[in-house]
């Protein structure tokens, strides 16, 4: 498992390099950059994202009050395969699904599967492009033999690069919400996380 999340880091890692080089054998000359406008995207342009990266724990809380989580960032690991169909240059709409694994001090793992309708909006300077994220949808939790399926909010930030006009990669940042709402209200916990993660942006 670790061995292929290395492979999966150094492709995405490598990408970049493989299409720059292939637009620099273009025989049109990369035409496609000589005129290169603040509105990338036109109504009806479409992205399919990869992401993969690491999380860190921050708040959790009980009845108000801060737990104690005993975690030290960062715990574990995270991926996601996202969709945005833009209804303007800049707006956008979508879904995606991911997973993340989650290590305690007692040796085990914790896993959740989010499913989430997402939108937001996109500041595109150059071959520079700033997608701002927010998502809603529901989440599997998985921990021994317990499970739980609730909601889940996150929002997050981008910056990417377009290496080609195709590609795009760059680096994010979201924060999580996991409520875990319970029978018994002092049981009920609201746990927050955040990612860091490299992104591959396939444009069509």
């Amino acid at each position: 498992m670790r061995k292929a999340g290395v492979f999966l880091l150094l492709l995405l890692m490598g990408l970049p390099i493989l299409l720059a080089a292939q637009e620099d054998d273009d025989p049109s000359g990369g035409s496609e950059w000589d005129y290169y406008f603040d509105e990338l995207f036109t109504r009806g342009d479409q992205t399919f994202i990869i992401s993969l990266g690491t999380v860190f724990p921050t708040l959790f809380f009980n009845e108000g009050n801060r737990i104690d989580h005993k975690l030290t960032p960062p715990v574990g690991g995270t991926g996601s395969l996202a969709y945005n169909y833009y209804i303007t240059p800049n707006v956008f709409i979508g879904a995606e699904v991911g997973g993340m694994f989650i290590h305690t001090l007692g040796s085990n793992t914790v896993f959740t599967i989010p499913l989430g309708a997402r939108g937001g909006y996109q500041f595109n300077i150059w071959r520079l492009e700033f997608p701002l994220t927010g998502v809603v949808g529901m989440v599997w939790h998985r921990y021994l033999n317990e499970t739980y399926y609730g909601l889940y909010l996150k929002a997050g930030g981008a910056a990417f690069f377009r290496a080609h006009y195709n590609w795009s990669f760059g680096l994010g940042t979201n924060w999580f919400w996991f409520p875990q709402w319970a029978d018994d209200p002092s049981q009920t916990v609201y746990g927050n996380m955040i990612d860091l993660t490299l992104s591959a942006r396939y444009h069509f």
